[in-house]
């Protein structure tokens, strides 16, 4: 019988120590860039802006420096079909020691005498051009300049979709930071009604579960703190590996004005979205089939070459140039030759070719398709996101005033305890909500940016 009056006392005094516990746990929690187990330093992840974050990934992603790789290279093709145009010319120039010969000649007082041979010089010129190929090579100069078109629309949307790579991962980082907070905000809620709840206990104005359930909802605060912890320690790695940057990086809350401004009206909107990148790059794989088409019915026609060639030899050091001039000869000749049968490689050639360009319409069709359907589904995505915003910040607003109030009615002793938890319960809900419906909001709008190719203002 002695020990059972004791028992309320040593879970009272359990329930200090936890109390007692729970900020220094809180601390290391709330420590920026620090988990339990971990020690690296709190300043060791460096805040950068959004436009900052962009700006290094669209310099370090691996996409966006293929696609600048294969702008540059299309940019090199168009040269070489120009070229193709023009002659080729070829210089040549050799030097010839004879061993072992030797030749004879009068000297003054008409004898014969022996003179050894002297080294030969030669040089050459050739020029080669094709005068006619049934439209070749013009056509491959305009599927060149198609492709430079396709190589630049991707370029531009591998840009975009980069952005809104890193805006997902930084909007994800922003969510996990005002997590934080609002744990942050759970904590102290939970502290102070613990405090209280400890007081009643002591003073038999409430029951031993008011205690307890302290705990617990001291425990969840922690929870909630760690959890938010992690999901930032996560979205930093992701989002430092997105901006390819040799130390940790993470977001800067204060580098993110919230953009609530009206989208341009629907009509503009449906230009845009129909010669965003993704249209305009399958519109140029359409130019690009119609050419390759058009010159895969150029090897029906004949081609005529010309190719002229001068050559001159002589003893002269200087290569005919000084005082012994090279002997030389020029030749000029035409050629003109026509495929009369080649195994219907042609029509094999044609075929493929009229196969690509079907292809290619048909995905540029498709592609102006989905620029319709994901502009209704983005546009639709952010209107509901900002109503929901609104909605929310209402909710979040009425939850703080009415824990406010239910923690004085219970301090008083005017409501019990369940009505207050139940309360910070609903703030906690909307609070999250709200961190929801602002993350769908600024995904949605970088998603429509990066769909019409350019920023949102």
């Amino acid at each position: 019988m002695s020990s059972i009056p004791k028992t309320p006392m040593r879970l009272l005094t359990a329930i200090a120590l936890v109390f007692v516990a729970v900020p220094t746990l809180g601390a290391q929690v709330l420590k920026p860039g620090l988990q339990p187990g971990l020690t690296r330093a709190p300043d060791s992840v460096r805040k950068i802006s959004l436009s900052e974050a962009i700006a290094m990934a669209q310099q370090n992603s691996p996409d966006a420096i293929q696609a600048s790789g294969t702008e540059r290279t299309a940019k090199a093709a168009r040269v070489s079909a120009f070229g193709a145009i023009l002659p080729s010319v070829t210089l040549s120039a050799g030097h010839v020691i004879q061993f072992g010969g030797a030749g004879t000649r009068l000297n003054q007082n008409g004898e014969q005498v022996t003179v050894a041979q002297k080294p030969t010089n030669n040089d050459g010129l050739s020029l080669n051009m094709t005068l006619f190929d049934g439209g070749q090579r013009l056509y491959d100069l305009r599927t060149s300049n198609y492709q430079i078109v396709a190589a630049e629309a991707n370029r531009i949307a591998v840009k975009y979709n980069v952005a809104l790579g890193v805006k997902q991962q930084y909007y994800a980082v922003l969510a996990a930071i005002e997590s934080q907070d609002a744990a942050v905000l759970q904590m102290a809620q939970a502290a102070e009604q613990f405090k209280v709840s400890v007081a009643k206990v002591r003073a038999g104005a409430a029951t031993r579960s008011d205690s307890l359930r302290g705990v617990i909802q001291v425990g969840n605060a922690q929870l909630a703190l760690i959890t938010a912890a992690s999901a930032k320690e996560a979205g930093d790695a992701a989002l430092t590996r997105l901006v390819g940057s040799p130390v940790p990086v993470t977001a800067d809350p204060a580098s993110v004005q919230e953009n609530m401004s009206a989208l341009p009206d629907s009509a503009q909107l449906a230009l845009l979205a129909l010669t965003g990148p993704a249209v305009r790059q399958a519109q140029a794989g359409v130019d690009v089939a119609e050419e390759s088409r058009k010159a895969s019915k150029a090897t029906y026609l004949p081609s005529l070459s010309a190719n002229y060639s001068r050559s001159g030899s002589g003893t002269d050091p200087r290569f005919g140039f000084g005082s012994d001039p090279f002997t030389s000869s020029g030749r000029l000749s035409f050629s003109l030759s026509y495929p009369v049968f080649n195994n219907f490689q042609r029509e094999q050639q044609v075929v493929v070719a009229k196969v690509a360009e079907v292809n290619a319409q048909a995905a540029f069709r498709d592609a102006q398709l989905a620029a319709v359907q994901l502009l209704t589904q983005y546009i639709g995505a952010i209107r509901g996101a900002s109503q929901r915003v609104a909605v929310q910040v209402a909710s979040v607003a009425a939850a703080e005033e009415d824990v406010r109030v239910q923690q004085q009615r219970y301090n008083i002793g005017a409501s019990v305890l369940l009505d207050l938890i139940t309360s910070q319960a609903a703030l906690a809900t909307a609070e999250q909500a709200l961190i929801q419906a602002r993350y769908d909001y600024r995904i949605a709008r970088a998603q429509l940016e990066a769909l019409i190719g350019r920023d949102l203002q």
